[in-house]
């Protein structure tokens, strides 16, 4: 919803409920560690002399890559479910009015005021659309990606007998051998990286530039709008 027209010098809007601002940070969180240990899963470390016994490094970092991965993939669970029974806001992650001429309109607004071809922000209470379009396909359908293909490979280590293999091994029929989908997985870890990189970076502007709160917003839910003469 556009809130282009604030009428008060300073004015608020309760945007993002709490389990919301606690699953994205908990989802950030998973992220960082999943992307760092699935780094050196990919590139182990050099092998290092001594008992086994005391040299468990890459079992420690296997292990934890699992770990955050069921964090990871617990949340997105919990954050699909408020998606219906939260505010309006709460599904707006999960949703892309594609059909709707006005926010293709908006969406390429944005992408020139992001590019400093346009002098003044319009203001929203959730996410812009060009925001939304790149939450859609590199938080929520990567996120999928990811979870089904890290699920898959953990699967294929636990066994076809497990439930892991079970529910996801249908991902080894789309890719034909654990290699491309090893591949497949690693690069989706790169895209969520420079998503990140954008993600920060574009919160740190619109902070700055657009008059609106943003970083402030995903720790206390109230989304406040300044008015340029503030």
């Amino acid at each position: 919803m556009s809130t282009e027209h604030v009428t008060e010098a300073r004015t608020s809007v309760y945007v993002y409920e709490a389990p919301v601002r606690v699953w994205h940070w908990i989802n950030a969180a998973s992220i960082v560690v999943l992307a760092v240990t699935g780094y050196f899963i990919g590139n182990p470390l050099p092998s290092v002399g001594g008992d086994t016994s005391d040299m468990y490094v890459m079992g420690t970092i296997r292990f934890v890559h699992f770990s955050a991965a069921y964090i990871f993939a617990v949340g997105f669970i919990g954050r699909i479910y408020w998606a219906f029974v939260g505010n309006h806001h709460a599904h707006q992650l999960f949703t892309l009015p594609f059909w709707r001429g006005e926010f293709w309109r908006e969406l390429f607004f944005e992408m020139r005021w992001y590019l400093f071809m346009e002098r003044a922000p319009k203001k929203y209470e959730g996410h812009n659309p060009l925001a939304q379009f790149f939450m859609f396909f590199a938080v929520m359908l990567l996120s999928i990606f990811m979870i089904c293909s890290g699920f898959a490979l953990y699967g294929e280590g636990q066994g076809i007998g497990s439930w892991q293999y079970s529910l996801f091994g249908w991902m080894f029929d789309i890719f034909t051998n654990s290699m491309l989908l090893h591949s497949w997985h690693r690069l989706g870890m790169w895209v969520l990286v420079v998503f990140i990189i954008v993600h920060v970076y574009a919160a740190i502007r619109e902070d700055i530039m657009s008059r609106q709160s943003i970083i402030s917003t995903m720790i206390s839910g109230e989304r406040m709008f300044k008015d340029s003469k503030d």
